[in-house]
């Protein structure tokens, strides 16, 4: 497949049968125009870099052949979307616009401890290239390609260090980046990939690669 960077936590798969989108948020600036070339969208969780509801409503409104899948937290306030939206959990596998879509996980990780924990799920595709979400989640199936979040107010490099090593990816490629500059981003690759056996990558927004 291959894989298209978008801002922050986004990104969209291209198959030989379809296209699908992960997290189109608020702070991904072409998010509507990576929704409108897609045949559906997954959502992580409800937070709203990671999820724009009022862009993904319209285009619900414009395109009724258009899915998402997500945590009920997103897709149960479209109630009235019900051949649209699917809610998925923990153990689920769909069929998405050609691709095998297994889902992982069920908490966004600690922010703080005053801090509500929502609903996050991650998303393995064809078994072979994880989205996170908002975790550190371990899905117990094998990864070849990870989406590693670097930046965020729930990260720490260390733990991003001990994921990939439990994780144990082909490559992992940087993902939710959007708040470091670009020499913190090249100083997670080299600790990140000095202390894994992981290839590292960072792919500039706009760009593909194939995974």
């Amino acid at each position: 497949m291959q894989l298209i960077k978008h801002a922050h936590a986004c990104v969209s798969l291209v198959g030989d049968q379809g296209r699908i989108v992960i997290d189109p948020g608020t702070l991904t600036p072409d998010a509507a125009a990576a929704v409108a070339a897609a045949e559906a969208v997954l959502i992580t969780h409800e937070h709203f870099d990671h999820f724009d509801e009022d862009m993904l409503a319209k285009a619900l409104d414009a395109r009724p052949e258009l899915r998402v899948y997500g945590p009920a937290s997103v897709v149960g306030r479209w109630e009235a979307r019900r051949g649209q939206v699917t809610a998925v959990a923990a153990g689920d596998r769909h069929a998405v616009a050609g691709f095998d879509i297994a889902v992982f996980g069920e908490l966004h990780a600690l922010i703080h401890r005053d801090v509500p924990r929502v609903t996050n799920v991650g998303y393995l595709v064809d078994e072979k290239l994880y989205h996170p979400g908002d975790a550190y989640h371990v899905p117990e199936a094998p990864v070849e390609t990870l989406l590693l979040p670097t930046s965020g107010p729930w990260t720490k490099l260390g733990e991003a260090v001990d994921y990939v090593r439990e994780v144990a990816p082909k490559q992992a490629v940087q993902i939710h980046e959007l708040l470091l500059a670009e020499v913190g981003q090249q100083a997670a690759k080299t600790m990140i990939g000095n202390l894994t056996e992981a290839a590292m990558a960072i792919v500039p927004v706009g760009e593909a690669i194939t995974v």
